[in-house]
């Protein structure tokens, strides 16, 4: 069965994860870690279907004041065709010079560090917000697919991909085709594996950093579902703190 199939070959990815990739993690949940003890910004940017872990890490049940999310409407598809569409959107992730324009609503410091995400790691997009949040001096933290970052040429003319970019590379370990499931008959494959492999990198650094921040002495305001049973006004507290946050307290 192709749904089975389907579930095994993510359970193995996960396992791949789990296996070779947690000293990376760890390392990149201590600097996020140092990032907000210093009152720094843990920024997220992710541009397509990218964006969905960004969107996963805050504000989200069990997660906590900290990350700060770069969010563009522009490299976040509304529509599938026409305004708004993954064709114009798929354009101008691979339009260099674009990300320096973003940046313009955000101050960027030294203190901060930045985790992007972006499956294949090609696109101008990541690629540029990594080079430019390292000029700021900024750590640079990356979710990619290794396999296509060891067999893929970089396009951006820094002659860079996003693995080689980051100070910290986590492999999202999924095939660079990233669908998973072959069925005889047809070329092309179903089912794609990032999303639940990077969803599942994000959580375990929303979880490892959380659980430094504890033990460091620095309880980081967090955002819980209504069903356990806080008081009501829980999570307006946190908004506030968001706040101020973002106001640089």
């Amino acid at each position: 069965m192709s749904a089975e199939t389907y579930l095994f070959r993510a359970e193995e990815t996960i396992a791949t994860i789990r296996r070779t990739q947690i000293k990376q993690i760890e390392e990149a949940a201590a600097t996020f870690t140092r990032s907000i003890q210093a009152g720094g910004k843990v920024y997220l940017f992710g541009s397509g279907h990218s964006v969905i872990p960004v969107l996963d890490i805050f504000p989200r049940y069990g997660s906590f004041v900290g990350f700060y999310p770069i969010f563009d409407p522009r490299l976040m598809w509304t529509n599938v065709v026409g305004p708004g569409g993954a064709r114009e959107l798929l354009w101008l992730e691979r339009t260099e010079g674009y990300v320096s324009v973003v940046l313009q609503s955000y101050q960027l410091e030294a203190r901060d560090s930045i985790l992007i995400f972006s499956h294949g790691g090609l696109n101008a997009a990541p690629v540029e917000m990594a080079i430019e949040a390292k000029k700021k001096g900024l750590t640079v933290v990356s979710v990619s697919s290794h396999q296509n970052h060891k067999q893929a040429k970089a396009t951006h003319s820094s002659g860079k991909d996003l693995a080689d970019a980051s100070d910290i590379a986590i492999d999202n370990c999924v095939p660079p085709e990233d669908a998973l499931v072959a069925v005889e008959g047809i070329k092309e494959r179903f089912a794609a594996g990032s999303t639940v492999a990077v969803v599942s990198i994000a959580m375990a650094l929303v979880a490892e950093t959380g659980a430094r921040l504890v033990k460091s002495g620095k309880t980081p305001p967090t955002f819980v579902s209504p069903n356990v049973g806080l008081p009501a006004d829980h999570n307006q507290h946190v908004f506030q703190e968001y706040e101020r946050f973002v106001r640089g307290r």
